[in-house]
């Protein structure tokens, strides 16, 4: 009696999981304050693992938040209802492993009489009513193609996928044949009828769907290539400074990191996602050296800082900037305090007429509970608004500084080894669109705020602590961006 219900959140997930968007969102709101009471069904759709229980309680406790049970009955106010919380999340936790347990020595005894453990069944494989591997008969063909074309030695994965994709083929998924596909499908043990469990192989048909000597043959070949599991894992690949930050203009996919090998050298490429997976006919985006990518990224950087009027303009207009947003904040929570009020005085205003008689409950209630709800949503946001605070103030740098930076920025390039060069790309890069004709333009980044733990360029006298690319992190807050520049 006397409760109001705020909010439903709902999670298809597994409670053993204390990453769940639902649940996100009601601890999120928790700390805001939306409500003062959590309900759930049972503590095993609340979390089914003790230190997620434990964990999730004290937070709850924290921000003032009792816990209740429907099923079950719990007072986490009291010692012996905190106690039996426990209980049950040690009786939740156990069955979960009881349950997973069995499932997994299940699967394993299915596996060793050959059934498919579960688990995307291969192409032009399916399972008959014995749980055990059989050939389709309208879909093998394709699969038989691939490992004859691919133990011909002439032609490579992505050779044989374009084929296919030229041919109007696709995917069980209708999706175009992909080098990556290819060569998953001529490693898998499936096609000679064995089923995997955990690492071990079953037999799980009468006779092998694929030719044993041309499997091994593939095999021998995929190894040869360096498309082998073992060469494929244990070469070490060359860094890419650009990660993540290279885009493409036709497609708005990112570029990623290729190589090829040359009579004396290997050559590293940035490539289209795009056409990489799908070929030219998807994206005809041109690949781009990676060497002369980084080394031009990290010229037009030092370029820039050695223009401290640059620097200290691009940083001004960005105080401009954060001035403006705070008086949008501002002038947003002023109107959402003026709705409240608002809100307010008109159920304030339905009460009192209902108090003296003049309106009935029937000839507003619905009215009320619609002012109400409102009024819930703009504290809600309200709350959101102002945990955001206000927008802070950027520091000026002078022009020793600036110079600080480029020196370091130079120091850097030539200097630094690639995982240094590589977090000092990510800190000081915000994007680098290619366009047609390799033409690249960047974004760049104006003098991005690093941990203040961290050993920096720019001293006490010139500047706040971490600022700089002594020792650089990857990971840095998205500040104010400098307009593009020119192209490189």
């Amino acid at each position: 009696p006397g409760w109001v219900h705020v909010e439903t959140y709902t999670d298809q997930i597994s409670g053993a999981k204390a990453d769940r968007p639902d649940l996100s969102r009601a601890m999120r709101d928790a700390r805001l304050g939306r409500f003062d009471v959590l309900l759930v069904y049972r503590v095993d759709r609340f979390a089914r693992s003790l230190k997620v229980l434990v964990g999730l309680l004290e937070e709850l406790e924290s921000y003032g938040v009792a816990f209740r049970s429907a099923t079950e009955p719990i007072d986490t106010s009291t010692a012996t209802g905190r106690m039996l919380v426990q209980l049950l999340g040690v009786f939740a936790e156990f069955e979960r492993a009881t349950i997973i347990d069995r499932v997994v020595n299940g699967m394993e005894r299915k596996a060793a009489r050959g059934g498919w453990p579960g688990g995307t069944i291969p192409h032009g494989l399916a399972v008959d009513e014995d749980g055990r591997l059989t050939i389709v008969p309208e879909d093998f063909p394709l699969v038989a193609r691939v490992f004859t074309r691919y133990d011909t030695g002439t032609v490579g994965a992505a050779s044989v996928a374009a084929e296919l994709n030229g041919d109007g083929l696709r995917s069980r998924n209708g999706r175009p044949w992909t080098p990556q596909v290819i060569l998953l499908m001529l490693r898998n043990r499936c096609y000679l009828g064995e089923v995997n469990w955990r690492g071990q192989w079953y037999r799980s048909a009468d006779a092998p769907f694929i030719d044993p000597v041309q499997f091994d043959r593939v095999q021998a070949l995929l190894d040869q290539r360096g498309e082998g599991y073992e060469k494929r894992f244990a070469t070490r690949r060359p860094e890419y400074l650009l990660t993540s930050l290279v885009k493409c203009d036709r497609c708005q996919r990112n570029f990623v990191g290729t190589s090829a090998h040359g009579k004396r050298h290997r050559y590293r490429y940035y490539m289209c996602w795009t056409r990489q997976r799908y070929g030219p006919q998807a994206c005809n985006a041109e690949r781009v050296r990676a060497d002369e990518l980084e080394t031009a990224v990290f010229d037009a950087l030092v370029a820039i800082y050695s223009d401290p009027k640059l620097i200290r303009d691009a940083t001004l207009a960005q105080q401009t900037d954060l001035k403006a947003d705070g008086q949008r904040r501002a002038d947003a929570l002023s109107a959402m305090d003026a709705e409240l009020r608002k809100a307010d005085a008109a159920v304030n205003r339905y009460m009192t007429a209902f108090e003296d008689g003049k309106l009935a409950a029937d000839m507003f209630d619905d009215r009320v509970r619609e002012l109400l709800a409102k009024a819930e949503l703009i504290r809600s946001r309200r709350a959101e608004l102002h945990a955001e605070g206000p927008p802070n103030e950027r520091w000026v740098p002078t022009n020793v500084a600036v110079r600080t930076v480029r020196d370091d920025l130079r120091d850097a390039a030539k200097q630094a080894p690639d995982p240094i060069r590589k977090a000092v790309a990510q800190a000081f890069v915000h994007e680098l669109r290619v366009q047609a004709g390799n033409v690249v333009l960047p974004t760049f980044r104006v003098l991005p705020r690093l941990p203040d733990h961290t050993p920096c360029g720019t001293d006490h006298a010139h500047g706040p602590t971490g600022t700089g690319v002594r020792v650089m992190t990857s990971r840095v807050g998205a500040e104010g961006f400098e307009p593009p520049t020119p192209s490189l």
